[in-house]
């Protein structure tokens, strides 16, 4: 019985993403190795997360109040708008502390062959929010790869007309790493993106 019990669990683990067999054979006899009450802590942060999350009606970003915290701080520069693919990025980017604007969500990218297309993503309420006047620039955040490109090159060409400046997150060569080794897509960018000292 208690084997049915570790299977039921590993088997729900390998659900996550990133999570093979062994991992979450690992995790799973962390969990039944951990103390009754921050099991319990855990179950109970998995339940609230599935049942207070929603979306933003601002930005879209995941909060467990509408609207979210990013869009109430009063401290924040509203007239620079970073537009990100998901939720998680908005956290990659505060934890530089250089980004101190608000955030848009488009929930994805385009790919057309996976039927990703514009009505899909959150761009309608992007070009909403330009159109409504105060937002001087939006940086665009997408991933570097053909989905992200395809879609901050599409946005642009929503944006451009509204008279907002329109900027894209430089890319290039990694800090610490050796010119030799990188590819030539990878530095070709990097020279693209270069600035004045």
């Amino acid at each position: 019985m208690t084997q049915n019990i570790i299977n039921n669990l590993i088997t729900q683990l390998t659900r996550l993403p990133g999570v093979g067999r062994k991992s979450a054979q690992r995790l799973a006899f962390f969990i039944l190795n951990l103390p009754k009450d921050d099991a319990q802590a855990l179950a109970e942060a998995i339940v609230d997360l599935k049942e207070k999350a929603r979306f933003c009606s601002i930005c879209s970003n995941i909060a467990d109040a509408d609207p979210c915290d990013i869009c109430r701080d009063e401290a924040r520069d509203r007239s620079r708008i970073c537009v990100v693919e998901e939720p998680s990025n908005i956290l990659a980017v505060e934890r530089t502390r250089c980004f101190r604007g608000v955030y848009h969500v488009l929930l994805g990218a385009l790919s057309p062959i996976d039927g990703i297309t514009p009505d899909r993503l959150k761009i309608k309420e992007l070009v909403g929010r330009v159109q409504n006047g105060g937002v001087e620039e939006v940086i665009l955040a997408t991933n570097p790869n053909t989905k992200g490109e395809m879609t901050a090159r599409h946005i642009t060409e929503l944006l451009k007309p509204l008279g907002v400046r329109v900027s894209r997150i430089a890319y290039g060569l990694p800090i610490g790493s050796d010119i030799e080794f990188a590819d030539e897509v990878t530095l070709s960018k990097s020279l693209e993106g270069r600035r004045e000292l």
